[in-house]
């Protein structure tokens, strides 16, 4: 219980979603609680972890959503970067974004139901209307790119012509390399 609470104070905070009344002639999409263990090298459990996801297999393609694809770097143009990063005595770093899907603005109108076991006592029949993506939409993972990428571009980084996962940015002599993969980064 504790983990789903901790859940559902990450989209208070995040600002996921709105409760509202069941719209008219809108498809309302499920949700689900998905667990996971999280371990030490022991295998020793250390955390629980709760994770609310949308039922998205239910999603119609042209009702719920327009377009899903989202680039996702290929193991050969991480193993370059790599490679570059030791010819040129380059430190690299990676970082895994917390809860990344939840920083994708979603451009549909989405309408998810209320957790399982959490819903509003005062307004058990009203549904949450989506601000950002959830996990489990098909459109989730594109709408955390397009929001890194613009983020990204803004600031003065090229997107790769050939890999649009990866970005440069030079400045004099320095270069700061970014490559995107999912939910980790590595620069």
């Amino acid at each position: 219980m504790i983990a789903m609470q901790e859940e559902l104070n990450q989209f208070e905070r995040s600002e996921v979603w709105e409760l509202v009344s069941i719209p008219q002639n809108q498809s309302v999409i499920g949700t689900r609680w998905v667990f996971r263990n999280k371990m030490d090298e022991n295998c020793i459990i250390i955390r629980n972890k709760a994770r609310l996801v949308a039922q998205g297999f239910n999603q119609e393609e042209g009702v719920d959503y327009e377009e899903t694809f989202a680039p996702v770097a290929r193991l050969e143009a991480i193993r370059m970067l790599l490679a570059f990063a030791c010819f040129k005595d380059f430190v690299l770093y990676q970082m895994d974004v917390k809860s990344v899907f939840l920083s994708g603005f979603i451009n549909e109108e989405v309408y998810v139901e209320q957790p399982p076991d959490f819903q509003s006592f005062n307004f058990p029949n009203h549904v949450f209307k989506l601000k950002k993506a959830l996990y489990g939409l098909k459109q989730t993972p594109r709408a955390w790119y397009e929001r890194l990428s613009k983020f990204l571009l803004k600031r003065d980084f090229k997107m790769g012509k050939i890999d649009t996962t990866l970005f440069i940015k030079t400045k004099e002599n320095d270069m700061l390399l970014v490559q995107i993969y999912v939910d980790d980064i590595i620069f």
